[in-house]
């Protein structure tokens, strides 16, 4: 191996979860002379944006964007409707549950957690004793993580706003869709769901730097009891603008909602039903290829079920601590960049590949087959012809699960 060849020049594919292939389109919307923040097109486009973005996730309702990632979404989504010593309930199937809980107890909140470890998805029983057990109503929202990034679980939210409905308990349904938004099925609306947060640099391919917090009626009636949220987190005068400013409290990020306008319009074009179709289509070939190679005894899926995986992303690990190994291969190799095992207790074997936003069938098939070579280099035991179970799965007409 170390007088192997680097093969790296040439361009790189970043597969990581997030941030994700940028497409040339938004790339080159970006690339251009600062504009008027005062009048103008950038002031005129802003309707149509907002509400193109508010198509992406299914809701009539409001949406207040910030010049953040994905930490200051939650933020600025519990700012709006959390007092410091009200509780939520969080159940974790990943590390961005625990994060999003961490944040919590930041802007004061207390935080029931339950935690059902980096691989498996809720258990709907605990959590209707937790709600049960809440008789009085301490409990004013539910923190759920529809995927997690870290296990790349797919937590089933429907269920979960069928639950709270059932039980007649009133607390806030409020949803992280930072790493499924434009990938993964959701309807924001249709699922009952009263708080959206998520970010512009994985499924609506624009780089990192800007977070969304989605909100209904319901979520605004809580809001106006707050008896205080800070100017910068306020999410009223940014849905509900009187000048442009207000949109974000100050100077707009203006290059990034040029780029945002971009991916939009490839979203629209594309038509989100053929968004989630393609992850999905894509996600089955990548899940043939590893379960394929996990006959080998190596290679093992974080998540066994595929109906709780999610299209975006996919956790692996490899035994003996070898993902990281791998991870390097492929890097400095190849010039395929995989996600490291972030939020997992075996760091070294696990590691994830990112399948989100702007990838097609070829692409994916270039990261198996990057992957397969640094299995081979590394001597890695792994089950034969992933490749063509990948192959064949992407040959295969099928319709989407859900």
């Amino acid at each position: 191996m170390t007088n192997q060849i680097p093969l790296v020049q040439g361009r790189e594919y970043l597969a990581i979860p997030g941030p994700s292939v940028m497409p040339d389109a938004v790339l080159q919307a970006m690339h251009r002379p600062s504009p008027n923040i005062y009048d103008g097109e950038l002031v005129e486009m802003m309707p149509a944006l907002i509400s193109d973005l508010k198509r992406v996730a299914r809701t009539r309702h409001n949406v207040a964007i910030y010049i953040a990632n994905g930490h200051g979404t939650w933020e600025a989504a519990l700012s709006n409707v959390i007092a410091p010593g009200e509780t939520v309930l969080a159940p974790a199937s990943g590390r961005f549950t625990h994060g999003w809980a961490e944040m919590a107890e930041g802007v004061g909140a207390k935080v029931q957690l339950l935690d059902f470890g980096t691989a498996s998805a809720w258990d709907f029983d605990q959590i209707d004793d937790a709600l049960r057990a809440d008789k009085d109503h301490q409990i004013k929202a539910v923190l759920a993580v529809h995927v997690d990034t870290s296990s790349s679980i797919r937590n089933d939210i429907p269920t979960l706003r069928r639950l709270l409905d059932d039980l007649g308990h009133p607390a806030l349904l409020m949803a992280d869709c930072i790493a499924s938004l434009g990938c993964d099925r959701f309807k924001m609306d249709d699922w009952g769901v009263d708080v959206t947060v998520s970010a512009c640099q994985k499924g609506l391919m624009t780089p990192a730097g800007l977070g969304f917090v989605f909100f209904n009626d319901k979520a605004q009636a809580k809001r106006a009891t707050m008896p205080r949220v800070s100017q910068y987190w306020d999410w009223q005068p940014r849905a509900n603008p009187d000048l442009f400013y207000q949109y974000f409290n100050g100077t707009a990020p203006t290059h990034h909602l040029y780029g945002l306008r971009a991916a939009l319009d490839l979203i629209h074009a594309e038509g989100i039903e053929h968004v989630w179709a393609r992850h999905e289509h894509l996600a089955k070939a990548i899940w043939a290829a590893c379960e394929t190679w996990a006959q080998g005894g190596a290679l093992h899926l974080n998540v066994t079920d595929r109906a709780h995986r999610s299209r975006a992303v996919t956790s692996l690990r490899l035994s003996n601590g070898r993902g990281t190994p791998l991870r390097a291969y492929t890097e400095n190799q190849l010039g395929l960049t995989l996600g490291i095992g972030l939020g997992m207790e075996d760091y070294d074997g696990c590691f994830r590949l990112g399948h989100m936003g702007h990838v097609n069938g070829q692409m994916i098939m270039a990261m198996l087959g990057g992957m397969e070579t640094a299995m081979a280099a590394l001597d890695i035991p792994r089950g034969a012809g992933a490749l063509e179970a990948a192959a064949t799965t992407l040959a295969t007409q099928t319709e989407p699960s859900d």
